[in-house]
């Protein structure tokens, strides 16, 4: 479905003289703010009167002026704050009908007829609750004479909407809950700070653990808050830290994380995200009528999905006892399952005893971009684990082997950034006969290239050289690592996230204390314009000029007078973002200069170039576990590969699914053959035709108030939620 700018209009009818209100309840989650200020600016957008509701449900029972009418400057500035800037509490009178009757007479009062609530499954159920009771309220209201049956009437039916917000990312039907990215961000900083500044030993449980058997001083055991053992009994950290002393006798520490997961600056993750679903929530609400049920606003592999609430919270409870009896089954869970094999398959699996007779050379390609050293190190234990044998190949195609490399030589690699191996950009075409004679040197079965789009191409250009070169007709797979993610084959490539937190970290350095100023930002992605769309969506940005969106001098005029008439208002700050190589003749420099120009006396500008920053630092949470599962699955497929094309005592694969991309679509991790991608590969530009990304060009400038069609911006519909449709593994 598309929304084309007579939609648009129409869903400005539907929201003229309307009022919505947003709060927060529960525990509070980073991400809450930049979903407020979604709503928010959404609802004004399309001409409904918004309330922000504060201190979550006490606040709407206490009404007053805990419910107030917002303008688009209420909620500027605080997409990078974290918690929740118009408060969270848990109300104990809500969870009465005289709680709810006062909380119905308050929205009453301010003609407030749609809700949109973030906070946990315990705050949506009483949304829930509040709906189903909405009639019955209203009757009681009238009857003991507090409102008249004529506002009765015109209220007559309450339009929830959820959005979760919640660290645990524990509610059914949504790929990720708004604020869980970021608890991974504070979890990973912490132990990260552990790794780096322990002096002792620490152990895991089982004392033949390879790590300590060959001499590591430093083992980190996790543990959830609720861990509980076979029988069901609570596992504490006191407890684990007893049972190490006393059974190993090894010096242990524990750290009680607590609620600094919820603390700091949300994640650029999360910032998206909260953006995506509060946008979604708005259009639900007023496209809801008296028989829509209920909705969560969840995420279905990139987009936004609309959830029957019930459903949602019913299958929590059904996952929560699954896990309880450790029965996970085929048809729940699986995400979960997953990722909890392959934590086990890379703790805990020894290395093979028998060769495989199979040689396998991992390199990385193109840029340095993080996470590729996690997906070396899942793809180099779990083949050695297989039985084969492993070569690392330096800097890129034109390296040469440097023998083969140990279980134990890629040990703490998850967590660093760019490329241990060493990376180049050069192509195979120009070092052809050196390659083979390599290949041939060292009986090479199959081939794992983690790299960007020279990555991909080198692939395609050893695939096209098979009918020469017998010597590359081996299993090939490519893992896209770039922050361009540019990669045909795959929504997301390793490095991305990554590069997108540096930007926002570096911008909010950047910003931070000024007043009247327009920040002009210039950000890498060579002619892919994912890096600055992402960036000006999760930091607020008022323009992001991007090469796929062809801007001309008539565009940048509209965009310096709108920003100035924002300037002269209450408006502190501009932000305006421009991807490298996003037009050939109107430069950073030239727009800089635009802005400084025509904003004198009103604003004064800065200009910055993020640079190579973007593709250094730790790797993010996401990057982190995203190249493990990648690396873990690409070395399952080349290890099936070498199996179904050995024969006669050598490998032979010579059909297009045995040199594939392997990628995140949606929400399934696929392999995609690299002949079949060169019809959707624009090779001038060095990127995919089509980019899923791009249709939430028209969310951002929404969201920096200017006119604008719907024509790329896609709806969701309901999707319910069954055992069958949460097994299928996000990817994550």
């Amino acid at each position: 479905l598309k929304m084309c700018s007579m939609d648009l209009e129409k869903l400005k009818m539907s929201g003229a003289g309307r009022a919505m209100a947003v709060l927060t309840s529960g525990g509070d989650a980073q991400g809450m703010n930049a979903a407020v200020r979604a709503v928010t600016r959404m609802g004004i957008y399309v001409g409904a009167k918004v309330y922000l509701i504060y201190e979550g449900y006490q606040g709407l029972v206490d009404g007053g002026g805990n419910i107030k009418l917002a303008n688009w400057q209420s909620v500027t500035n605080i997409i990078q704050l974290g918690g929740t800037v118009i408060g969270s509490a848990r109300c104990k009178a809500f969870t009465t009908r005289e709680g709810r009757l006062a909380a119905a007479f308050n929205l009453v009062k301010k003609g407030i007829t749609n809700l949109c609530v973030c906070g946990g499954d315990g705050s949506l159920t009483g949304a829930n609750i509040f709906r189903s009771e909405w009639s019955s309220l209203l009757a009681e209201l009238v009857q003991k004479g507090r409102i008249t049956d004529t506002l009765a009437k015109q209220h007559d039916h309450l339009n929830i909407v959820g959005l979760v917000g919640s660290i645990d990312n524990d509610f059914c039907g949504t790929d990720m809950t708004i604020g869980a990215d970021s608890a991974l961000h504070r979890i990973m900083e912490i132990i990260d700070a552990i790794m780096t500044t322990a002096q002792r030993a620490f152990s895991h449980l089982n004392s033949s653990v390879p790590s300590r058997t060959k001499g590591s001083r430093l083992n980190i055991i996790i543990v959830a808050e609720g861990a509980i053992d076979i029988n069901g009994k609570p596992i504490s950290s006191t407890y684990i830290k007893d049972l190490v002393v006393k059974r190993l006798g090894y010096d242990t520490r524990v750290t009680v994380l607590g609620h600094v997961q919820r603390g700091g600056t949300p994640s650029a993750f999360d910032r998206i995200l909260s953006t995506k679903l509060g946008v979604e929530a708005v259009i639900a609400l007023l496209e809801a009528s008296p028989d829509t049920p209920a909705c969560v606003i969840g995420l279905s592999g990139n987009h936004p999905v609309r959830l029957p609430l019930m459903e949602c919270v019913e299958m929590v409870s059904h996952s929560f006892l699954k896990l309880i009896a450790m029965n996970i089954d085929t048809n729940s869970g699986r995400s979960f399952e997953n990722n909890w094999n392959i934590y086990k398959l890379l703790a805990f699996q020894k290395p093979a005893q028998s060769e495989s007779n199979f040689s396998l050379a991992i390199l990385n390609v193109g840029a340095p971009a993080a996470g590729m050293n996690a997906a070396v190190r899942s793809a180099v234990r779990l083949a050695i684990s297989h039985g084969h044998t492993i070569y690392a190949v330096h800097d890129g195609f034109e390296g040469l082997m440097n023998g083969e490399i140990d279980w134990h030589d890629v040990a703490g690699w998850t967590g660093q950034g760019g490329s241990k191996l060493g990376t180049k950009r050069t192509l195979p075409n120009k070092n052809m006969e050196k390659l083979l004679e390599t290949i041939t040197k060292f009986n090479i079965s199959a081939l794992l290239v983690i790299g960007g789009f020279e990555g991909y191409e080198g692939v395609l250009q050893l695939f096209e050289a098979r009918s020469h070169y017998d010597e590359l007709c081996i299993p090939m797979c490519v893992i896209p690592a770039t922050i361009s993610n540019n990669v045909p084959g795959t929504d997301f490539s390793l490095g991305a996230d990554t590069a997108v937190n540096a930007g926002c970290d570096k911008i909010k350095q950047s910003a931070s204390g000024t007043k009247r100023r327009v920040f002009v930002v210039e950000t890498m992605g060579g002619y892919c314009g994912y890096l600055a769309t992402s960036t000006g969506i999760a930091v607020g940005a008022d323009a992001a000029y991007i090469f796929e969106d062809p801007f001309t001098i008539h565009d940048l005029k509209a965009n310096v007078e709108h920003l100035t008439e924002k300037m002269k208002k209450d408006i502190q700050r501009g932000l305006v973002l421009r991807n490298e190589n996003s037009h050939e003749n109107y430069t950073t420099d030239f727009i800089y200069r635009m802005y400084s120009a025509e904003g004198k006396g009103i604003f004064d500008c800065r200009v910055n170039v993020l640079g190579h920053l973007q593709q250094g630092g730790v790797p993010s949470p996401f990057d982190r576990n995203f190249g493990t599962k990648l690396g873990v699955r690409a070395i399952q497929w080349i290890s099936e590969k070498l199996t179904e094309n050995y024969r006669q005592g050598r490998v032979f694969a010579n059909s297009p699914n045995t040199a594939c991309v392997l990628g995140l679509n949606k929400k399934v991790i696929s392999f995609s053959p690299v002949t079949d991608l060169k019809a959707i590969t624009d090779f001038q530009h060095r990127m995919p035709k089509d980019q899923w990304w791009f249709h939430l060009r028209p969310m951002l400038k929404m969201l920096a108030k200017y006119q604008t069609s719907f024509c790329e911006y896609i709806p969701s519909e309901i999707e319910h939620v069954t055992r069958r449709s949460i097994s299928t593994d996000c990817g994550f």
